[in-house]
């Protein structure tokens, strides 16, 4: 006679603690540090060390903030940071198309921290800023500036371009050119040395200009008709806005046609100078005063020929991640 065997199956739900969900721990959590030899990547560094956060204890993805809006969106990366301006469109796109964006905030002795390592200072980025925010979100900022290579801007052109981009911001569509105005001219100005062409336009507008002239070697004799742009990765805000920028200037200076470029931004931008192959950049206030003083990532290797030319918009730091990663705050990642 055959016997019925009865098989039992037990069916056991496994719990399965992923750290990039949870923000326990490093190891599995995917950071979006910002490009190679970027301002976004140095100060971003400072920020993980303030908090204990060691290299190799997260995945590091170098890109640029495009990019990492993008593996954010499809859960690749977990934490993005990005220094940029307020709103930042691609984080409101980010927004849309998920509807669970979350921006971390820096604790105190984080913030502390920052500014002793850096020159970024507190800021709080105010609930209105976006949509989803629900209180003040605090972190640190620095201001963008333009910079111009002294070996190929001339006085009278450097005077030209602080003229045009203050005149004619309004001209401008992008949410940070309002920024762009006589009074915040010379934010940022501190510890550089300002193109003599550009000072005599603020001062002729009343400014008072405390800082050192650069040497100018560029004569306008021998102007480039084509000049270079750098600006930063397509996702961000110097890409955009320096667009705009150039054409402004195409439309309002004789003799030079400006093309802005996408590049890794201020550090790239600033060595791209020092090599002769850029003529204006766009960078954070911060890593310029390190190129100028071959530190940081300039270390043994300063820019010299580079010059202030005026403030464009205040850099804040945006520590991007989403409701779905389980994570609050940089403390969970703590080794």
């Amino acid at each position: 006679m055959k016997k019925k065997v009865t098989v039992l199956v037990i069916c056991a739900t496994v719990f399965a603690l992923v750290t990039a969900c949870s923000g326990a721990g490093g190891g599995d959590v995917g950071i979006a540090i910002g490009p190679s030899a970027s301002a976004t990547q140095a100060v971003t560094k400072v920020i993980l060390d303030a908090y204990g956060i060691e290299e190799g204890s997260y995945r590091e993805f170098q890109e640029g903030f495009g990019d990492a809006m993008d593996g954010v969106k499809d859960g690749n990366i977990d934490i993005s940071f990005g220094v940029l301006g307020l709103p930042a469109a691609s984080i409101t796109d980010l927004q849309a198309s998920t509807g669970d964006v979350k921006l971390l905030s820096l604790s105190d002795e984080a913030i502390q921290y920052v500014e002793e390592k850096s020159g970024y200072l507190r800021y709080t980025i105010p609930a209105d800023s976006y949509d989803f925010l629900e209180e003040d979100v605090e972190t640190v900022t620095a201001y963008a500036v333009l910079v111009a290579n002294t070996n190929t801007v001339d006085d009278e052109l450097a005077y030209e371009l602080a003229k045009v981009m203050i005149e004619h911001a309004d001209e401008n569509t992008h949410a940070q050119a309002e920024q762009m105005t006589l009074e915040n001219a010379l934010n940022g100005l501190e510890g550089l040395p300002i193109h003599p062409g550009a000072k005599r336009y603020y001062e002729e507008q009343g400014l008072t200009v405390e800082a050192e002239e650069a040497q100018i070697s560029a004569d306008a004799a021998n102007r480039k008709s084509e000049l270079v742009l750098g600006t930063g990765s397509q996702g961000g805000t110097y890409y955009p806005l320096g667009g705009e920028i150039a054409n402004i200037w195409n439309n309002y200076i004789d003799g030079v046609n400006v093309t802005n470029t996408e590049t890794g931004a201020s550090v790239e931008n600033l060595v791209s100078i020092r090599d002769g192959t850029m003529d204006l950049g766009m960078t954070v206030h911060v890593p310029a005063r390190e190129a100028l003083e071959g530190t940081g990532e300039f270390d043994g290797s300063p820019v010299e020929n580079f010059a202030f030319i005026g403030h464009i918009y205040p850099e804040v730091v945006q520590i991007v991640t989403r409701e779905a990663t389980g994570i609050n705050s940089l403390d969970e990642l703590a080794n």
